[in-house]
C-alpha cells in the first residue's frame, strides 16, 4: 500500500468542554490543492493549526510522507503560511520581507538575492523590492505574503482565509493568481475558507467540516451533484428544501408525502430513513424547470408565482407550492416562459429523476 503524503489521522482537539475537532481524518496528495470549507468554529482553522505547530492536539497524529510531525516545532516544519492578516514586518521593504525566513535559514547573500528575485517574480511583483509594504495595496501586500511563504520552497503550504480582507474584485484577481501559482509550482496546498465560491474556483477536493468533523470530501461537482448530508447540501450551491414525510422507501429511493397529501415519487435518498419519518426534500434552482403542464408523474409540483427577479442572464422565480412551501426556480435568458411569467401565475415545477434529493430528518 502506498504511504499516503499527508494524513491528518484522527485528530482531536478539546479546549475545556469545547470540542473543536472530532477525530478528523483525511488524506491529501501530493500537489494537491485541498481546501476546508465550512462555517465560523467548524474546526477548519484549529486543524490547520495543529498541521503548522501552533497548536498541539489533545489526540490524534498528522504525517508528512509516513513521518510523524508533531514532536517536529513549528519553525522546523518547513511548511509555509499565509494567514487573513498579511503580517508583513512594516519596518522592513517587501525584498527584505521575502528574504526574512531565508535569513532565519541562515542561507548565503547570493542565494537570498536569487530566491527573493525568483519569488516575487513568480507572484508579479518584479522589480517591487524595495517598497514599503505601507506604500503598496491590500492585493499586493497579500502577494508579498504569499512570496514570503513561498520563497523557501516549503513542501505543503497553508492557507488560512487569506482573502477575506480584500473586496471582491481584488479576492478574484488573487484567486486567478494562487490558482496559477500552484499550478506553476505544484505545491501541496491546504486553503481555509467560509465561502463556497471561492472553495469552488480553486480547488482540487474540498473537505467540509461541521460541528469539529468533516461531512463529506470530494470535488466540487460531486459535492453539489452528490451531497452525503443536509449540511452538505445546504452549504454547497443554492437549494430549496420542502418538509414532509416519507413514503415508499425502497434502497436509496424514496417517495415524500406533502402537508396538501401531494406526492412525489422515486427521489435519491441520502443516509437512511423510514416510512412515516420527517424529512426534506431538496431542489437545486438552476436544476428544476418551469413549466405551463406537468411533468412526469411524481417528478413535479404545482405552484402559484409570487416574485420575480430579472438578472440579465436568468430570471430567479419565488414560487409557493399548494401547501405553503417556499421555493426558487432560476431559469434562463430564452427560455420558452423568459419574459411571460407573471405574479400569481398557476404553473408546475419539474425535474429529471436525479435532480432531487431526499435527507430524513432525526
Amino acid at each position: 500500500m502506498t504511504t499516503p503524503y499527508l494524513h491528518i489521522n484522527g485528530i482531536r482537539k478539546i479546549y475545556g468542554p469545547v470540542i473543536a475537532t472530532d477525530h478528523v481524518e483525511l488524506t491529501i496528495a501530493k500537489g494537491e490543492f485541498m481546501t476546508f470549507l465550512g462555517p465560523s468554529g467548524s474546526g477548519k482553522s484549529t486543524t490547520l493549526y495543529i498541521l503548522a505547530g501552533f497548536q498541539d492536539p489533545t489526540a490524534g497524529d498528522i504525517k508528512l510522507e509516513g513521518r510523524s510531525i508533531l514532536s517536529t516545532p513549528s519553525h522546523r516544519r518547513n511548511i509555509g503560511m499565509v494567514f487573513q492578516r498579511y503580517t508583513l514586518f512594516p519596518h522592513l521593504s517587501v525584498g527584505e520581507n521575502v528574504a526574512f525566513p531565508l535569513r532565519v535559514r541562515r542561507m548565503g547573500q547570493s542565494e537570498i538575492a536569487a530566491k527573493v528575485k525568483r519569488a516575487l517574480a513568480l507572484v508579479r511583483l518584479d522589480g517591487f523590492e524595495d517598497r514599503m509594504p505601507a506604500k503598496m495595496s491590500g492585493g499586493q501586500q497579500q502577494r508579498v505574503a504569499l512570496a514570503r511563504a513561498l520563497v523557501y520552497d516549503p513542501p505543503v503550504l497553508l492557507m488560512d482565509e487569506p482573502l477575506s480582507a480584500l473586496d471582491k474584485k481584488l479576492r478574484e484577481e488573487i484567486q486567478f493568481e494562487i490558482r496559477r501559482i500552484h499550478q506553476e509550482t505544484g505545491v501541496t496546498i491546504l486553503y481555509v475558507t467560509h465561502d463556497q465560491e471561492e472553495a469552488l474556483r480553486l480547488s482540487d477536493r474540498i473537505a467540509i467540516f461541521n460541528a469539529g468533523k468533516i461531512e463529506q470530501v470530494g470535488t466540487g461537482p460531486e459535492l453539489y451533484a452528490n451531497p452525503a448530508t443536509r449540511f452538505v447540501a445546504d452549504f454547497i450551491g443554492d437549494s430549496t428544501f420542502l418538509k414532509g414525510e416519507l413514503v415508499g422507501v425502497s434502497g436509496n429511493r424514496a417517495g415524500l408525502r406533502f402537508g396538501d397529501g401531494t406526492l412525489v415519487a422515486a427521489v435519491p435518498l441520502h443516509g437512511t430513513g423510514t416510512a412515516g419519518q420527517a424529512a426534506d426534500l431538496m431542489l437545486r434552482p438552476e436544476r428544476i424547470d418551469l413549466s405551463a403542464e406537468a411533468g412526469a408523474e411524481g417528478a413535479s409540483l404545482p405552484v402559484t408565482v409570487e416574485d420575480l427577479t430579472f438578472l440579465g442572464n436568468n430570471t430567479t422565480i419565488a414560487a409557493r407550492t399548494g401547501w405553503g412551501g417556499a421555493l426558487t426556480v432560476r431559469v434562463g435568458f430564452g427560455h420558452p416562459l423568459s419574459g411571460r411569467v407573471s405574479k400569481g401565475d398557476k404553473l408546475h415545477v419539474r425535474w429529471t429523476p436525479d435532480a432531487a434529493h431526499a435527507f430524513a430528518r432525526g
